[in-house]
């Protein structure tokens, strides 16, 4: 069993783009040229593996975080 809440990340590529890390993780899930697009997969991701997402600004700070994991209330269907 793992310690803590699963996280993914989305963070910006010194490259350029936009990647989506699990946290912890040295490489990327997956790379992205728009943040945007980098957060749609970070959610999908976080959603299927009910994790964190935490979206990072350029500069690197967290900006927002979405909970995919241990909704009290979950939806049904």
């Amino acid at each position: 069993m793992s310690k803590g809440p699963k996280t993914h990340h989305v963070v910006p590529n010194p490259a350029g783009g936009w990647d989506v890390k699990r946290g912890g993780a040295s490489r990327a899930s997956s790379h992205h040229e728009t943040k945007q697009d980098a957060v749609d997969r970070g959610r999908e991701i976080s959603r299927n593996q009910q994790s964190e997402l935490r979206i990072h600004n350029r500069d690197g700070r967290i900006a927002s975080s979405d909970s995919h994991g241990g909704d009290p209330f979950p939806p049904k269907g």
